[in-house]
């Protein structure tokens, strides 16, 4: 597998969990920063593909009337709860 090294200046306080973290698990430093970096990445590109998703059934006009939505959460808190608006 190719590699290619990336710097970056993060804050001495984060600089220093990570290496508690890399000691308590035994791993490299290096280590632990690529498997935040792979999370986070993937955690975006999730995001990312959610909303793109969203916007699709916003134009397809799969939507909740905004009032129907406010008119469900208001009624969570009394003793007969609407079903959710769909």
């Amino acid at each position: 597998m190719e590699t290619k090294v990336l710097t970056a200046h993060v804050p001495l306080a984060l600089a220093e969990k990570v290496d508690r973290l890399a000691a308590r698990l035994e791993r490299p430093r290096g280590w632990i920063v690529k498997q935040a970096l792979a999370a986070w990445v993937d955690q975006e590109e999730e995001r990312r593909r959610l909303t793109l998703e969203a916007l699709a059934d916003v134009d397809a006009g799969h939507v909740v009337d905004h009032r129907e939505v406010q008119a469900w959460a208001d009624s969570l808190d009394t003793d007969d709860p609407l079903p959710a608006p769909r």
